[in-house]
């Protein structure tokens, strides 16, 4: 299905000045405007502390926008383009008598545009600001449309809530200001391509949507690795870690897109009821199912790497996990004793984001080499760039004497040369212009998200340093991995 351009609005960038806003949300809407997808009438208004006209804000974004788009630099004059539509506000948003500066500002790019009473709003802030800057706007009046066919919506940024308690006190706040449906919590794993074909394909294909169950599928393994470390991001990391910062979002939702139930139709609502449904049907978990790591000093590639605590904004003696890794099982009829992992680490010996269906062996290894004594049949759904699909299963080696080993049948999304393959944000900011919450976290399965980790969290605050191991930086992870996560091998007949 293509896109229809969106209707008339203007989109709000608090945080307009920072990290995420140059590296990734002008990109990805400059790359939605060369595709001829924005609105006729659209503006982007840039909210930030930092001092800036709307000319000297437009030529540093010209700068950035040549160093962060890929592929091929456009032509000056299209960034030139663009670029007329984006303004910009000195605002400090922690000063509430200053917001009717931005409703001012409002109501003159209104007028000088056919825009509407639509406005998007998009906080690119750190999350202790989301109550003040949310508060504010409905303070002002700029939570509610005043005009027939007018709307707000609001994307909210993760981390969201430190914890359950945090996590309800936060939605319990944006409620009271904006409605719930018009309220998008964003994961931009969700808006990446490989992450949607995961309903594509179960669902519109026999083949496998006839096997995606108990009976067919032995475990399902999600990745989500990195050779990087926490890089200038210490300070923001030794308050979230791994659990929160990948488990609690990323990976519960790519669980929930794989172990999810069909829809009777395809419909925002019913898509988010069925991730919950798999969200209220997890085990409880315990510590045992636990691993938790943290990174010492390595190597990657020859470059000597410091540990963790040796990074900036990092406590000497923090017992923050920079790798989890996890077994728990799904108590419904479809997945009953079928056990799913999470790995996710950083500074690990590659960089992997992948969800790998394993399904069940053959009864009887009729053949030498039979992959290793495990099963030949893989899915593997690589959701990384470069994406990809690829089906795994054994083949007799040529002039051999029945020997079988794993071969792959491969799709590499690169290989449709003339489709265009949007990034998770572009694809995403546009779900949201067009009020399409499909690829959006919706308040139950958030909390019911931070419900299924807290009782870990709980233990880790009781007891910091209980059940923390150490892994050198490029390497696979901590040994401790392996008691978790491995399974006897089934014994080779040949």
């Amino acid at each position: 299905m293509e896109y229809m351009k969106p209707d008339n609005q203007i989109l709000v960038i608090f945080g307009a000045s920072g990290d995420l806003t140059r590296r990734k949300l002008l990109p990805s809407l400059f790359e939605v405007f060369e595709r001829d997808m924005l609105p006729e009438h659209f503006v982007i208004l840039g909210v930030a502390r930092t001092s800036f006209s709307d000319e000297e804000y437009r030529r540093e974004q010209k700068e950035n926008l040549k160093k962060f788009l890929k592929g091929e630099l456009p032509e000056q004059a299209k960034l030139d383009q663009f670029l007329e539509r984006v303004q910009y506000l000195t605002l400090n948003t922690d000063q509430w008598e200053e917001y009717h500066l931005l409703a001012e500002r409002i109501a003159a790019i209104r007028k000088k545009e056919d825009i509407g009473d639509r406005i998007l709003f998009y906080l690119a802030i750190p999350p202790r600001n989301y109550e003040l800057v949310s508060a504010a706007l409905g303070k002002c009046g700029l939570n509610t449309p005043v005009e027939t066919g007018g709307w707000r919506r609001i994307i909210v940024e993760k981390p969201f809530g430190h914890d359950l308690t945090t996590a309800r006190l936060l939605n319990r706040h944006l409620v009271s200001i904006f409605r719930e449906d018009d309220i998008y919590r964003i994961d931009h794993f969700l808006g990446k391509e490989t992450v949607q074909n995961i309903l594509v394909l179960r669902f519109a294909n026999q083949i496998f949507e006839s096997l995606w169950n108990r009976n067919y599928i032995d475990s399902v393994e999600i990745y989500a690795l990195e050779t990087l470390g926490v890089e200038n991001r210490g300070k923001y990391y030794e308050g979230a870690g791994a659990f929160r910062d990948m488990v609690q979002n990323h990976l519960m939702q790519l669980m929930g897109f794989v172990a999810m139930e069909a829809l009777p139709a395809f419909d925002a609502e019913l898509m988010r009821d069925e991730v919950a449904k798999v969200f209220r049907s997890l085990h409880p978990l315990t510590a045992d199912d636990v691993v938790r790591g943290q990174y010492v000093a390595g190597e990657i590639g020859g470059q000597v790497l410091p540990a963790y605590r040796e990074e900036k904004g990092v406590a000497a003696d923090s017992t923050t996990e920079t790798y989890v890794a996890m077994r728990f099982y799904i108590d419904n009829w479809r997945w009953g004793g079928v056990p799913f992992y999470f790995y996710t680490g950083k500074r690990m010996g590659m960089s992997k984001s992948e969800i790998n269906i394993h399904f069940k062996n053959v009864p009887h290894h009729l053949f030498s080499g039979m992959c290793s004594c495990s099963s030949c049949n893989q899915l593997v759904l690589k959701v990384d760039a470069p994406e990809s699909i690829s089906l795994r299963f054994g083949l007799k080696v040529p002039g051999s004497f029945f020997e079988v080993k794993q071969v792959s049948m491969d799709f590499a999304y690169g290989s449709l040369c003339n489709t265009y393959i949007a990034t998770a944000y572009e694809r995403l900011l546009l779900d949201a212009m067009q009020g399409d919450s499909t690829l959006y976290i919706r308040t139950d399965a958030l909390e019911l998200s931070w419900r299924f980790i807290e009782p870990i969290l709980q233990q880790w605050r009781e007891n910091p340093q209980e059940g923390l191991v150490y892994y050198p930086a490029g390497s696979e992870g901590p040994e401790e991995r392996k008691r978790l996560l491995q399974r006897p091998a089934e014994e080779c007949t040949l």
